[in-house]
């Protein structure tokens, strides 16, 4: 999913809560659920041409094309999706189940007792699809999408409707607006008899995203200060003054991009500042663009979700349901990318230059 529409946060907030929330039910461990679709959201996030991360480094950077830039990251995040499969694997086949609190059964069975399911559910889904492969803002596309859930909800969910008549008296339209309203603003409540399951099940709408909210916009501000008053640049100089091979180089760049990310808390600080200030660098000593932004991405765009105070780690940790300590280090291949590249830094593997590909000295 992260391939087709390009967003991890999308995939994360849609399809990952699904996982997450399932995982109970079969006895696995939410943050391990958790860590498994962050791996898979920004591996698909790193390699479509439709992401905006994908696109803003190469940019900034300059001299790379967008699939030029993918080209070069198949070499670093190809093994790195490999190395976190093969760790998945292994922990879903010696890992013992934990014992499921609840039979499936049985909650498929409150679930039908409760709500009308059938393949209308999917509507508000395929409309974000739809948007996604059309290019829409991101922001746009998940509104419009959780909107069109919240009108869906009052045709196919009639029962639940009920719970909001306040006057006996009042109007339908009055009813479907207050329904429309708490299920965008707090969500609609299970009640199915099973404490277990209605926690479960029970979602707290844009209300329960506010601390999340307030900590993103927070970064974000905290960021803009530091950036501004050139402070972030002050401290990236000194570093790259002291990177005196490629091996060096590579690796500033990718502590520069986690250190922003830990400092600044925003994954567009992470990855702008570096692409602006290491590309003369590069340039200078005739390294090819595209290995300055495969290593930006390699670091700064995924290592963002394993900073809790990141407006990435605080956005996760909200919509799943995980906190990130717990999630962190199942996240293999958010772990894996910048040591794979730190690796390919100095051994000179697929270091290229710009009067040759064929590779360098480290």
């Amino acid at each position: 999913m992260g391939l087709s529409i390009g967003s991890s946060w999308t995939t994360a907030a849609t399809l990952g809560v699904a996982f997450v929330a399932l995982a109970p039910l079969v006895g696995a461990d939410p943050a391990i659920a958790a860590g498994a679709v962050i791996s898979g959201a920004y591996f698909g996030d790193k390699m479509t041409p439709i992401s905006e991360t994908t696109v803003l480094v190469p940019s900034m950077v300059g001299g790379v094309t967008t699939n030029e830039h993918i080209g070069a990251m198949v070499w670093t995040s190809g093994p790195a999706v490999l190395l976190a499969l093969a760790g998945f694997t292994i922990i879903g086949l010696t890992t013992p189940a934990s014992g499921s609190a609840f039979d499936p059964a049985d909650v498929q069975a409150l679930l039908a007792g409760s709500y009308t399911i059938s393949l209308l559910n999917f509507l508000p889904l395929v409309l974000l699809v739809f948007l996604s492969i059309r290019r829409a803002p991101p922001f746009l596309s998940i509104f419009a999408s959780a909107l069109f859930a919240a009108v869906l909800a009052v045709f196919t969910q009639p029962h639940l409707v009920e719970a909001f008549v306040g006057d006996p008296g009042q109007s339908p339209v009055t009813t479907a607006i207050e329904a429309i309203y708490a299920a965008l603003a707090t969500g609609f409540v299970l009640n199915s008899g099973n404490e277990t399951i209605d926690a479960l099940f029970s979602r707290g709408g844009m209300a329960s995203m506010l601390y999340t909210i307030w900590l993103v916009l927070g970064a974000l501000s905290f960021a803009a200060v530091m950036e501004h008053a050139g402070f972030l640049e002050r401290l990236i100089r000194p570093v790259l003054a002291s990177a005196k091979s490629t091996g060096r180089l590579i690796a500033s760049v990718i502590a520069t991009c986690l250190g922003l990310n830990i400092i600044a808390g925003d994954q567009y600080v992470a990855i702008v500042m570096p692409s602006r200030i290491y590309r003369a660098e590069f340039a200078k000593r005739g390294l090819a663009p595209r290995m300055l932004s495969r290593a930006v991405e390699d670091s700064g765009t995924v290592t963002s979700p394993l900073v809790p105070w990141n407006s990435c780690g605080a956005y996760m940790s909200g919509v799943l349901g995980v906190a990130t300590g717990a999630y962190l280090p199942y996240c293999f291949f958010n772990l894996l990318s910048p040591v794979i590249s730190l690796i390919y830094g100095f051994t000179g593997f697929r270091i290229e230059h710009l009067a040759s590909t064929e590779g360098s000295e480290p």
